[in-house]
């Protein structure tokens, strides 16, 4: 493996789980006020328009990473969107515990 596939494969491997964190607060926490909802919409963009980029270049690293990045800031931007009741139906369900020690909607 060379120098150059070496630091390509490190970037493209942070880049890939770079949103994960993030993701994984949204549905802990199920707060999203403080995700720009514009940075993440141009984030979606851009990640789609990479991969096809990658698809008509037949090159399967730009198709992979940045489909499964797409995926996680997809995944992000929807949470920000989706009213509060629809937020906690999707985190309970990828995460059951996180909802066992919340109020009632009603009280949050």
């Amino acid at each position: 493996m060379t120098l150059t596939t070496l630091i390509g494969s490190i970037a493209a491997a942070a880049s890939t789980i770079s949103f994960a964190p993030q993701a994984w607060k949204v549905i802990k926490s199920r707060k999203t006020a403080d995700i720009s909802t514009g940075m993440y919409m141009l984030t979606v963009g851009a990640f789609c328009l990479w991969a096809i980029y990658g698809i008509l270049l037949g090159q399967w690293p730009l198709i992979v990473t940045n489909t499964i990045c797409l995926c996680f800031s997809g995944f992000i931007l929807l949470m920000k969107l989706l009213p509060r009741h629809k937020r906690d139906e999707i985190a309970d369900t990828l995460d059951p515990a996180s909802g066992k020690h919340q109020a009632p909607p009603a009280e949050r």
